[in-house]
């Protein structure tokens, strides 16, 4: 029987598959935003982040086959199911068909690609932070398409609306939530 995993034994995958300081980043960015999230939700903060700390863990070794190694190591590491088919349901439509169906997974669907547009729009800011990044500078930098342009908006919107929330509340949700990982995921600028 498979037992929740923990924070300190997910960072040693993260160390382990994610070598990249970039793709690390970011992982606490995912984590940091799902917390949040988990908390506005009234969900279980620890599964939400911990999902959201290894959802890219197979991203790095296996490019071509991202989602597809993911529930090998995470099995082998002794993960349950339910965590695992989070962490692939993030991938929908893109290199994964298990489509997000519960709360968690819609928002972790969401959140990948909106923190990476958020990110981008805090490293354009003269303070290069996210602690003073205004929604409206990111909302201007999404009609931008060459801006940030990894980050899918068709898979924001399609996530948005599975969520049933608001453009505008998600990207202000997911600002608040980057906030407290700031100086961890290189966005506390010279403020």
């Amino acid at each position: 029987m498979s037992s929740a995993p923990t924070r300190e034994a997910t960072w040693k995958l993260i160390e382990e598959y994610l070598p990249s300081d970039q793709m690390r980043r970011h992982s606490l960015a995912v984590e940091a935003v799902m917390r949040h999230m988990a908390r506005k939700y009234g969900e279980d903060e620890e599964m939400w982040g911990i999902i959201g700390l290894a959802h890219d863990i197979d991203y790095e070794r296996h490019p071509e086959e991202h989602c597809h190694k993911a529930p090998e190591i995470l099995r082998s590491a002794g993960w349950p199911d339910d965590y695992i088919r989070a962490v692939v349901s993030h991938g929908w439509g893109i290199c994964s068909d298990v489509e997000p169906v519960t709360k968690l997974e819609k928002t972790l669907f969401t959140i990948d690609e909106l923190t990476g547009l958020v990110s981008a729009s805090a490293l354009v800011r003269p303070s290069k932070s996210i602690l003073d990044l205004p929604v409206k500078s990111v909302t201007k930098k999404w009609k931008d398409k060459a801006f940030a342009a990894g980050a899918d908006r068709s898979v924001i919107e399609k996530g948005a609306a599975m969520m049933g929330v608001e453009l505008n509340e998600l990207i202000a949700d997911t600002i608040e939530g980057m906030k407290p990982a700031a100086e961890a995921i290189g966005l506390k600028g010279n403020l």
